[in-house]
């Protein structure tokens, strides 16, 4: 079996946010519009899925058509190593990230979706079967919610059977002091007994987040993820020492080199590798190795479940999947077969690869005209 051809496509949806009216364009924050959609095909018929967020959407495309397919086209698409020794070596040499590791998550998720076809078998299965279910958390505290709504959207999840939360924050216009509050207006609202969560997506200096660490450290978070400025280790590691609330990060890391950075520097307490940008499955495993040699546990963060449900229920100390309202969306509308949480817990599909089908009308309806 070889690989015979890439396509990839930039699309866009809207989705319906609790409580908001309308829909939100894009699938969370303003910049969240765009994400792209991949097939790798080969030359016995099978064809394996994949797809991305929105970082240089249209790059990402270019480089995948006229570079990662010359360079890998009649590689044996179940030969993962091989398939990114070849990226490596022709295409990133330097170990760039960016749109090159955009596009190789896009390429080996792929590639893994029909390894797990051929093979009848799961994702999850083929890089260990851990486990088949896996706990979930919400991310449901969009910027666009006042202190009031914010803590009424927190209830909703409660109702639907969700018993971790998380919300952002470093995007208010009140800063540190906005985001403590609305921290403690969630606490509140849904007591001690849920797990709560922030991500501040690198937005605060090491001293804004010194600060709202001490304001919101008698709230019980269960993580502050990624919450300073290009995920420095070395300021990460100076947060950790000077706060009681543990510290995750990872999910917009490249490759396993940066990812190490944050394990060396003793940066985090959780590890957070995102197949959708870190080199897909294939580079996901090392840093869930890696982490595990650390005694780290390893969460997402980042979206995209129906792929990090793999990594997470497929290796050993793979911990909750990340239910991000607006990307799950979009995956059940792409994915009409996907599965849901069930009181907080999702259980992966049994069908092979992804294990989930994609329907061709919604990935047409949601496609960008090329520029």
């Amino acid at each position: 079996m070889r690989i015979k051809d890439i396509r990839a496509s930039v699309h866009t949806t809207s989705i319906e946010v609790p409580l908001l009216s309308g829909k939100v364009a894009g699938y969370g924050r303003e910049e969240q519009r765009e994400f792209v959609f991949c097939e790798v095909e080969t030359d016995e018929g099978l064809t394996g899925t994949a797809l991305t967020g929105h970082f240089l959407a249209r790059a990402v495309v270019t480089a995948l058509e006229r570079h990662f397919l010359p360079a890998v086209r009649d590689l044996d698409p179940r030969a993962t190593e091989a398939v990114h020794q070849r990226v490596w070596h022709t295409l990133n040499p330097r170990a760039m990230t960016g749109v090159a590791s955009s596009a190789l998550s896009l390429l080996d998720i792929a590639l893994w979706d029909i390894a797990g076809r051929h093979a009848g078998r799961t994702v999850a299965a083929l890089l260990g079967g851990a486990r088949t279910e896996l706990p979930t958390y919400a991310t449901f505290g969009f910027p666009q919610y006042d202190r009031e709504q914010l803590a009424a959207a927190a209830l909703l999840q409660l109702e639907r059977g969700f018993r971790a939360l998380k919300l952002v924050v470093g995007v208010d216009e009140g800063g540190w002091r906005e985001d403590a509050a609305r921290v403690r207006a969630v606490r509140e609202a849904v007591g001690d007994d849920v797990d709560l969560m922030i991500d501040a997506n690198y937005l605060f200096s090491p001293t804004d987040a010194k600060l709202l660490c001490r304001a919101v450290e008698d709230c019980g978070l269960t993580w502050f993820e990624e919450p300073l400025h290009q995920n420095d280790a070395r300021a990460l590691a100076d947060l950790r020492a000077h706060t009681r609330i543990p510290l995750a990060a990872g999910q917009m890391e490249g490759h396993r080199w940066r990812l190490r950075e944050l394990v060396e520097h003793r940066a985090v307490d959780v590890l957070q590798p995102n197949a959708c940008y870190c080199g897909g499955f294939t580079e996901a495993r090392k840093a869930a190795h890696l982490a595990q040699a650390h005694n780290l546990p390893v969460a997402h963060g980042g979206g995209w479940p129906l792929v990090n449900m793999h990594t997470l229920a497929g290796l050993m100390n793979g911990w909750i999947l990340e239910w991000h309202l607006g990307m799950a969306q979009v995956g059940e509308l792409l994915f009409p077969d996907a599965p849901r949480p069930r009181e907080g817990r999702l259980t992966l599909p049994d069908a092979p690869g992804l294990g989930v089908s994609v329907d061709r009308d919604a990935l047409r309806d949601t496609l960008l005209p090329d520029l």
